[in-house]
């Protein structure tokens, strides 16, 4: 069943982890697993963690976003035992390069709370995004 808007935007605002696919120039479609959360307004914050091993701090999605601002983030549940529970919600986003001081402490203020290893705030940066459109799909109603 497809979801409505509505239900999608709840569906990705209950979840934390999902593929961020941005737009490689040469390459294409560059997926990449994320943490994320999300505000009331539709925007999405992506952190740049100074806590999982990388070898910059300034990263790939961040060269893509920058070269085409259109992005993906999908968000799925499975459950391989009872496949009535299956869902998918996919928000088209687009980067926005210079967010304001304030959604970006929320977003980060919203991590913090949902991640454990982000109680400190261990951010370089929140990529964000806005959101564009939703779509999503679900087993049962």
């Amino acid at each position: 069943m497809r979801l409505a808007p509505d239900e999608a935007r709840t569906r990705l605002a209950m979840d934390v982890h999902g593929v961020l696919c941005t737009l490689h120039p040469q390459r294409g479609p560059d997926p990449q697993p994320v943490l994320y959360a999300v505000t009331g307004d539709g925007h999405v914050g992506v952190p740049i963690d100074r806590v999982k091993p990388k070898t910059a701090s300034r990263l790939r999605r961040e060269d893509n976003l920058a070269a085409d601002p259109r992005a993906a983030l999908l968000v799925e549940h499975w459950d391989p035992r009872d496949w009535s529970r299956l869902w998918w919600v996919r928000a088209h986003l687009r980067y926005v390069p210079d967010p304001s001081p304030e959604l970006t402490d929320d977003l980060a203020d919203r991590l913090a709370r949902a991640v454990p290893q982000y109680a400190g705030r261990p951010f370089h940066r929140i990529l964000v995004c806005r959101i564009v459109t939703m779509s999503g799909w679900s087993a049962a109603r």
